[in-house]
């Protein structure tokens, strides 16, 4: 096996950092969703609208765990680049081994949310086509 170098876990600083700032546009953009849901919700109530909510809370728990996955994998690249310079090189390995192993958990679940984003857009167009049947019968 190769050495491990200051190289390799540097080079996922970037990749990380990108990731990162997409997951937390996906927080921002839910919570925006989640505050006019809530207002149109108390409002006037109604099922349409307390699915929607349902589904945006667990795609919201998903991206909360992206992201703790995501920052300590971070958290361990930079560990790992630490163990280096110090010359715990067994450390490092392990330390880098775990940062990666979370980094694909991470993105796992955003394969997961992805999914159930498309669930839910689904649910609209299937609405909307709905609604267009309707019409054209009534013409």
């Amino acid at each position: 096996m190769e050495e491990l170098t200051l190289t390799t876990p540097a080079l996922l600083f970037s990749a990380i950092s990108l990731i990162m700032l997409a997951y937390t546009n996906r927080f921002l953009a839910y919570a925006a969703v989640i505050r006019a849901l809530h207002a149109k919700y108390k409002e006037s109530p109604d099922n349409a609208t307390l699915r929607q909510i349902k589904n945006l809370k667990s795609r919201l728990q998903l991206t909360k765990w992206m992201q703790i996955f995501g920052i300590t994998s971070l958290f361990l690249c930079v560990m790992t680049m630490l163990m280096i310079y110090i010359d715990y090189h067994v450390i490092a390995v392990w330390a880098f081994g775990a940062g990666l192993t979370l980094l694909l958990l991470s993105l796992a679940l955003l394969i997961k949310e992805i999914q159930i984003s498309t669930r839910a857009l689904q649910y609209h167009i299937e609405d909307i086509e709905e609604d267009l049947k309707g019409r054209k019968v009534k013409k």
